[in-house]
């Protein structure tokens, strides 16, 4: 090969020779004209590069498309620019804050100054930026010196770019430019404007310069586009299913929890039917639990601080941890838990350990803390103060497998009884490229990489692989799990640590009477509590499998007459470990129907003079309708099967 070639190689191991100097544009050109009509943007030696940047060196190289989450990051942000493009073109004088790429689209943090924004002035930016995508203007990137770039926003008086950029080296700011418009930006941007061909203005909102309450606070616009608009359509009406399906909205009418201004920003106040709901997910897990071999241990909501700054969450958690909490006894600090893993590793330690010991999996719904800000805050997904589903187990190196093997098949249980049936589970292994910043001899990463991925394919999951997103102190495995609306989330994960058994000199007695560290297997299921509720909440809109609903029946007698007997069937039903209530009030029963149709309870069993002197009931299955006649046998045998795990 000669010295103007280089090596191109591609995801399925295939390898292109292709002159110095060519693009990932060049890659996909050399593919067919089709695929090089979508790509986007390349990843190459792992990092996303514009498609049309130089490559100069051998490479591997994927080519993203809409069709990957790296590429749409890419289009989002490229639309960002597009944004703040026409925003000047319309008010000229603004400055610009930052634009990033989000999840489900972007936004573009603007000082209007003296200029008016509002929202009737949306329609007129979504036809500004789509007139602009029209020109099909090249994203340019240019290395600039940092004084040129200072020079260059010192002129055009924008004080927000000049402070972003007093934070970078010289050597590694960037320009990019498109049509008339030039920002600051580390890129990368899709190769022109055409691409964008459907444009959306979602929300206009108010965001502190850099998150700082003391900072000017700035108009923020969120925003999506798409490359067809068709997908446009398809997204918005997403939305708006999105909206009645929001745990907030549902978590209030289903009376599951609260917040309160006295009690705390993100600090949920759950309701006895929440109350109810979360407790029957704590016993069906515990109950898995101790099949599994698990034994449940109790650890305080607060810790010595010297207990934090062993295990390092002092050092990684301490800005976001609430204020220490001072004692009468000098220079004695105590902190709300940031995490239950400091408090397992004690309680491993307060006896010696044999191998013969080993496993020792410990579990916990521990409640910790963490200061999130007030910006950040989310109904249940993101509070101030959750409870995590936590265990730990310290176990030998020849028994992380044998033990991923068990956690994977109790977060399947899991999430079959939850009816999530669409997941893809993350390998997370080490950058080969850069292993220094590991903890741990290669001997254990080997094996311990080696067991996650051959206890995912024995288990047959959905797997992809992310090298370099490995923990520092161990891989990983993480559940990516789709929602009915296709949104991602991460619910279950087991994590290998080596560094927590090394800060907090675990140790165990091996065979041959030498002291050896054991492998800590972090694991949490449904992760924290709060954050599970609020994402099954969305997934099945409140209607939740019959085994885990609050209020499984409603009792609805047609009159008082009928009260006494309503009382008779309500008592059976209990007896039989079935959870409800009886309507008494004084409403039509096509009202009581309505609003335990409303309630989403899953049955409604209807008590009249028929029922009465027949000892039956009629039956209703929410959101079916009528079921026909029961005795209240007949009836406790359906509801019975249909309420198996």
């Amino acid at each position: 090969m000669s010295d103007n070639m280089i090596k191109i190689t591609l995801p399925d191991g295939s390898v292109k020779e292709l002159e110095k100097g060519s693009s990932g544009l060049d890659v996909a050109l050399s593919i067919s004209e089709g695929l090089a009509r979508n790509v986007l943007a390349a990843e190459v030696n792992g990092q996303v590069w514009d498609a049309t940047r130089p490559i100069t060196t051998d490479a591997t190289i994927k080519l993203l498309t809409w069709q990957q989450d790296e590429g749409k990051a890419t289009f989002w942000h490229s639309s960002a620019h597009l944004m703040a493009e026409a925003l000047e073109a319309l008010y000229p004088g603004i400055k610009l804050g930052i634009g990033p790429a989000i999840e489900g689209g972007f936004y573009y943090d603007i000082d209007f100054g003296d200029q008016d924004f509002d929202s009737e002035n949306l329609k007129v930016l979504e036809d500004k930026m789509l007139e602009l995508a029209r020109e099909k203007n090249e994203y340019v990137r240019k290395e600039v010196s940092k004084s040129d770039a200072i020079a260059y926003f010192e002129e055009k008086g924008d004080e927000y770019k000049l402070e972003l950029i007093d934070g970078l080296e010289d050597g590694e700011i960037t320009f990019y430019t498109q049509g008339g418009f030039t920002d600051l930006c580390r890129g990368p941007h899709i190769p022109n404007t055409g691409f964008i061909k459907a444009v959306k203005i979602l929300n206009v909102a108010g965001a502190y310069w850099r998150g700082d309450e003391k900072n000017k606070q700035l108009t923020r616009l969120y925003a999506v586009t798409f490359p067809k608009q068709k997908e446009l359509k398809e997204h918005l009406e997403l939305l708006e299913e999105a909206k009645k399906r929001d745990h907030r909205k549902l978590g209030k009418e289903l009376e599951l929890f609260t917040f309160s201004q006295k009690v705390g920003q993100g600090l949920p106040l759950w309701l006895p039917k929440g109350a109810m709901l979360r407790e029957r997910l704590e016993n069906f897990l515990k109950k898995a639990q101790v099949k599994a071999g698990y034994d449940p241990v109790v650890t305080p909501h607060i810790g010595n601080k010297e207990l934090y700054v062993t295990s390092g969450h002092y050092e990684k958690y301490g800005e976001d941890s609430f204020q220490p909490i001072h004692t009468p006894n000098e220079g004695e600090e105590f902190f709300l838990k940031p995490m239950n893993c400091p408090h397992h590793c004690e309680i491993y330690k307060a006896k010696p350990r044999s191998y013969k010991d080993l496993p020792v999996r410990l579990a916990e719904f521990g409640t910790v803390y963490r200061y999130e800000q007030s910006g950040e805050l989310h109904g249940l997904t993101r509070v101030r103060g959750f409870t995590q589903d936590d265990a730990h187990i310290f176990c030998t190196p020849d028994q992380v497998k044998e033990e991923f093997l068990k956690v994977i098949d109790l977060v399947l249980y899991v999430f079959k009884a939850l009816g999530f049936d669409d997941y893809t589970a993350q390998i997370s292994l080490r950058d080969p490229e850069n292993r220094e910043k590991y903890i741990g001899s290669d001997e254990n990463w080997e094996k311990a990489e080696k067991a996650i991925q051959e206890a995912a394919a024995e288990k047959g999951l959905n797997t992809v692989t992310e090298y370099g997103e490995a923990a520092f102190y161990g891989p990983k495995l993480d559940f990516m799990v789709k929602d009915a609306l296709k949104r991602s989330w991460q619910l279950g994960t087991i994590q290998v640590d080596y560094n927590l058994p090394e800060r907090f000199e675990l140790e165990y007695t091996g065979s041959d009477n030498q002291k050896y560290r054991p492998v800590m297997l972090h694991r949490a299921p449904f992760g924290s509590l709060e954050r599970f509720v609020a994402v099954l909440t969305e997934h099945c809109t409140g209607k939740y499998p019959l085994w885990l609903t609050p209020d499984q029946i409603a009792v609805l007698p047609i009159s008082e007459k009928y009260a006494a007997y309503a009382e008779e069937v309500y008592a059976q039903m209990e007896e039989n470990d079935i959870r409800g209530f009886i309507d008494h009030r004084d409403e039509k029963i096509g009202r009581k129907i309505r609003d335990a149709e409303t309630k989403k309870i899953p049955y409604m069993l209807i008590v009249g003079e028929k029922e009465r002197d027949e000892s039956k009931v009629s039956a209703r299955r929410h959101g079916e309708g009528d079921l026909g006649s029961f005795s209240h046998q007949e009836f406790i045998d359906l509801f019975k099967e249909a309420a198996k795990i």
